[in-house]
């Protein structure tokens, strides 16, 4: 909901717990006012109300205060804009900015307010959305010249979606996930010190060292209490979020594409640029109501038919490698169809020339040895088993050794001049340059009518490495691969995507609007995934975080031995998928799999689409997950908890796990995890707690409970 008052130089933008507001001065400063508890209109021009303090030697009345900094005047914040003309311009211009408010337009959900540089001839209009139902503030900005054919070209350096302000606190906790390849999206949280903490990525994705997104509170907020704020960005190239508090105790944060100040874009007469969205969330509700603000905002807004659960998949790679064979497959099929499996994929290896890492990619066309008929035979076997099936790709990578390298050298991201860098002996194609796209096109389209495909594992395993001429590389790259994603979902509907790099490497909300799914990381030891799976929940719903069921020991953990119980209850915390060499599992493994599918497809809706509490995080010990389900939050209708316990001293207690938002004058029947039938009572298990029954090194329980 928008609100207009003062004179319409007061905005307020409100959900169902809080309210943000901002005004206008008579000078054109775009001042912030409110992020916080739901306001009324009245206490906002109260707010707007209050005189600003005068300014003081070496500081400015705007820092910490102005809703969008930019480069020029007395400003000395980091700013979200950055712009000059291009070097050689003639005639007034240079670096900086001083713009004039045009005006405020309200539609719906939104609110947009323009403004102009007369010298620049740059319109910016900021826009701000608040989506009915929900406390998530989506902000994103808009850049254009409206300069003559005559004008010079401007350069971008920086345009950033949005700069967050919060309000004095004594002290500011920062909160942020980071990692590396194979132990991705890990839980750091820290006190904030003056000056700037800045988290990005300059590898032309997200990356596996951070997620974008951020969250901060004052040092007392718990996992159910505590006021938190929230950030996050939904941009799969190049990024950069940046914390700044400031002298006078004033925290800001800005964030947006491209990871320096070097040149995001450059805008001829007529052109325009977006900024990917920067979202914002405040609760008072501690950490856990904020991950569940995320959570229901996503399923509603962001992922595409959310409300669909993702079915359990059984992936080959593991099996196979490389030596990827009609006849095997067929046989992993079958045994994977009598596991219960719904989704079978086929992973790298059966396309072009493709027998190892050094060649094929790029040429997406089936191997004529390995399947002389296409994928058509085998997919429609898969389909005769019972279950859909999928396939491995990698579009925007391309081997040396390919035929389309041989044929289009130049389409790859490279200097002329410069030597060429090759990541697992492969380089990136340009999906900026739309001869590339139109290519990619052509192939991907051509192969998902040439047999009945129903998901597409899109993975992206090396980084950007050749510097763009004059701007970011990745900019014009992400906004190919947006564009060829959307094509090719519009034109096969029935079609799934998961998107892949490495692991973790490409997760944010971003590709998560053209995606159904991610990998989480490479690494599936089900210990090592459960900080994984805990860091990565704290901003994205388990309906979207793939974890499988592989072998063990893995191919990370080669000293680890875990029980298939163990690695199964793990993995159930997102969506289940299996990754072992089913051709090496007996018939008691594979009995035991099938029984833990079943379950799993009993609990699913409550994992994937229900309310995530995190009643103790992962450490040396127990560590237990809840899911509930129930239009009411205080009165669970169907309750779901995953518990692990890692490791016990000689004789060590368990603590029984104090449940949430049950109704505690209702009685709850165990259908799973327990004695089957068995009647446990609501207020009980709120506030005594539930005994999980686990004992020893690495055990793992699930208990489903249904309300009576």
């Amino acid at each position: 909901m928008v609100e207009v008052g003062g004179n319409g130089r007061i905005w307020l933008l409100s959900g169902p717990h809080s309210s943000y507001a901002l005004r206008l001065t008579r000078h054109d400063e775009l001042l912030h006012l409110h992020w916080g508890p739901r306001l009324t209109l009245a206490d906002a021009e109260a707010l707007a109300a209050e005189r600003l303090p005068r300014t003081r030697s070496f500081e400015s009345r705007l820092d910490g205060r102005e809703e969008y900094p930019v480069e020029g005047g007395a400003r000395f914040v980091r700013p979200a804009l950055a712009v000059r003309a291009a070097d050689d311009a003639p005639g007034p211009g240079g670096r900086g900015s001083e713009w004039e408010f045009r005006g405020a337009a309200t539609a719906g959900d939104e609110l947009r307010l323009t403004f102009h540089d007369p010298v620049h001839r740059l319109a910016v209009t900021l826009h701000y959305r608040m989506r009915a139902g929900a406390d998530v503030l989506e902000r994103w900005a808009t850049a254009g010249h409206e300069g003559g054919p005559d004008d010079p070209v401007l350069e971008l350096l920086r345009l950033d979606s949005a700069a967050w302000t919060l309000p004095r606190a004594d002290r500011r906790r920062l909160s942020h996930l980071h990692g590396r390849w194979a132990a991705e999206s890990l839980l750091a949280r820290a006190e904030l010190t003056p000056g700037e903490t800045v988290i990005g990525s300059r590898r032309g994705h997200t990356s596996h060292r951070h997620l974008p997104w951020i969250a901060l509170d004052d040092g007392t907020a718990g996992e159910e209490h505590g006021e938190v704020y929230g950030c996050a960005l939904a941009w799969s190239g190049s990024w950069r979020i940046a914390v700044q508090q400031l002298p006078d105790g004033v925290v800001q944060a800005v964030g947006g594409a491209g990871h320096d100040d070097s040149g995001l874009v450059r805008l001829a007469p007529g052109e325009s640029y977006t900024a990917p969205v920067f979202a914002g969330l405040y609760t008072a509700g501690g950490f856990g109501a904020a991950s569940r603000a995320w959570h229901a905002w996503q399923l509603a807004h962001v992922v595409p038919e959310a409300h669909i659960p993702r079915p359990v998949l059984y992936n080959s790679w593991e099996a196979t490698k490389f030596d990827v064979e009609q006849g095997h497959q067929r046989e992993l099929a079958r045994r994977a169809a009598a596991m219960g499996v719904e989704l079978f994929v086929v992973d790298d290896g059966w396309f072009g020339a493709r027998t190892d890492d050094r060649a094929g990619l790029g040429d997406w066309t089936p191997n004529p040895e390995r399947f002389p008929d296409g994928l058509k035979p085998l997919a429609d076997e898969v389909h005769g088993l019972g279950m859909h099936f999928g396939i491995w790709v990698e579009p925007e990578m391309v081997n040396p050794d390919s035929d389309l390298y041989r044929a289009h050298p130049d389409w790859v991201h490279h200097r002329p001049g410069r030597r060429r860098t090759e990541f697992r002996h492969q380089l990136v194609l340009d999906l900026g340059r739309p001869e590339v796209r139109a290519h990619l096109w052509d192939r991907l389209d051509g192969l998902l009518r040439s047999a009945p495909i129903d998901y597409v594992k899109w993975d992206f395993n090396r980084s950007l490495t050749e510097p763009g001429a004059q701007t970011d590389p990745s900019v014009p790259h992400v906004q190919g691969l947006y564009e060829l994603l959307d094509r090719l979902r519009a034109a096969h509907p029935h079609v799934a995507f998961e998107s892949c790099s490495g692991g973790g490497g490409r997760i944010d909300l971003g590709i998560l609007s053209r995606t159904d799914q991610v990998w989480t990381s490479d690494n599936t030891d089900p210990l090592d995934r459960l900080p994984i799976q805990h860091g990565i929940g704290q901003i994205h719903p388990a309906r979207v975080t793939a974890a499988w069921v592989t072998d063990s020991p893995n191919e990370q953990m080669q000293d680890r031995v875990s029980s298939l119980r163990y690695r199964f209850v793990s993995a159930m915390a997102g969506v289940l998928g299996v990754g072992g060499d089913l051709a090496r599992w007996g018939d008691e493994e594979l009995a035991e799999a099938g029984r833990w599918v079943e379950l799993y497809k009993r609990v699913r809706p409550a994992v994937q689409l229900g309310r995530l509490y995190r009643l103790r995080p992962p450490q040396e010990g127990l560590t237990a997950v809840q899911y509930v389900l129930g239009d009411d939050p205080g009165r669970a209708d169907e309750v779901v908890v995953l518990a692990w316990l890692q490791a016990q001293r000689y004789r060590e207690p368990l603590p029984p796990l104090r449940l949430a938002a049950l109704d505690t004058a209702a009685e709850y029947e165990v259908l799973a995890g327990g004695e089957p039938g068995a009647v446990l009572r609501g207020a009980v298990l709120a506030h005594r707690g539930l005994h999980t029954g686990l004992a020893g090194d690495l055990d793992a329980t699930v208990v489903h409970l249904r309300r009576r």
